[in-house]
């Protein structure tokens, strides 16, 4: 599976350790930055980058960091047909999946402990999306206008 990842400044150490362990475990993944820690960067930028690889089907999912995992989760819901589910729990990360056919996770990478970081996105690339009843709630989610 092929895997977008990025993340701000604030996210950038999370980010290196999740890539780390998801290459371990076999995952394919390409960083869209921020490619250092030091540097004040703005979230939207890499937020908006790596939801638009995962829209247009380059990549099957992706994975988002910054301090508290909010601000990617907003910037990349305004890409359209992105899912994007901040998680800062094993449980979250099943039910985001089955539930939402979330495409994008987003961690905080301030507020979650590390080794929970890779628990959740390890559990979260392996659930599945359970269909059914849930279909018709997603394509409602699909259906949504922005209004100006």
């Amino acid at each position: 599976m092929k895997i977008a990842i990025g993340s701000d400044h604030a996210g950038y150490e999370l980010k290196e350790e999740l890539m780390a362990h998801l290459s371990h475990r076999g995952f394919e993944l390409v960083d869209f930055g921020t490619y250092n820690g030091d540097t004040s960067v703005d979230y939207p930028d890499y937020a908006e980058a790596v939801a638009r690889e995962v829209s247009n089907g380059e990549f099957e999912k992706g994975i988002l960091v910054c301090g508290t995992g909010i601000g990617v989760a907003i910037a990349a819901n305004k890409v359209k047909g992105i899912r994007a589910a901040n998680c800062n729990e094993v449980e979250m990360a099943v039910l985001s999946r089955r539930h939402n056919d979330a495409n994008i996770l987003t961690i905080g990478g301030r507020v979650v402990d590390h080794k929970d970081a890779q628990d959740i996105a390890s559990v979260w690339l392996s659930t599945e999306f359970e269909g059914e009843r849930h279909i018709g709630r997603i394509q409602k989610i699909s259906d949504i206008e922005v209004s100006s």
